[in-house]
């Protein structure tokens, strides 16, 4: 009788361990896994605080250089288009266009400072764009932030043992943010 009370309690200790270090692993994947999400909602704070600077500075540029119309309509159609594309985990390429096309527009539209001196010397000009150059800054930052949370997170999920809990639990591989298309080579300014 007492040799299978040891065993049983042998039995009950390994049980408890084994449960506790699945446990372990669980809740660490889940804890990589909501720091990729948070860091991917700051990326799309850090855009939604452009978007919204955006009109602002499209206004402005407006009082200054009315006949840049096409510009301008450029700004406001890659705004349209860059806000109308939630970011999430599964369509970070889209939402990377999007915003590409909006950077290269914003591009264009701060060239036109420099054929205004009058526009140039705007101080609500200058304040926006320097909102603008921090938030640039900003989304950088976000965007490397959340490719070293997910780079933590895939290879949490991936490492043996935990890639088999992983597939069962189903936790999946994230994508990171990459360069745009083209980024290699400085964007034409033409008027």
């Amino acid at each position: 009788m007492k040799k299978s009370y040891v065993i049983l309690i042998v039995v009950a200790v390994v049980a408890i361990a084994i449960f506790g270090w699945v446990k372990g692993t669980y809740n660490g994947m889940v804890s990589a896994e909501e720091e990729a999400t948070t860091a991917l909602a700051n990326i799309q704070s850090a855009y939604q605080r452009r978007a919204d600077l955006i009109p602002n500075l499209v206004e402005v540029v407006k009082g200054y250089a009315s006949h840049e119309k096409e510009t301008l309509e450029g700004v406001v159609n890659a705004r349209s288009k860059a806000t109308s594309i939630t970011l999430d985990a599964d369509n970070i390429k889209a939402y990377q266009q999007a915003q590409g096309e909006l950077s290269s527009a914003l591009s264009r539209l701060l060239a036109v400072r420099e054929a205004y001196p009058d526009l140039k010397a705007n101080e609500n000009f200058r304040d926006l764009q320097t909102q603008l150059e921090g938030t640039e800054n900003r989304i950088n930052e976000a965007r490397n932030k959340y490719n070293v949370t997910v780079q933590e997170y895939n290879v949490t999920i991936r490492r043996f043992p935990n890639n088999i809990f992983a597939g069962m639990f189903g936790f999946e591989k994230m994508d990171k943010f990459e360069a745009a298309e083209g980024a290699e080579k400085a964007p034409e300014i033409k008027f």
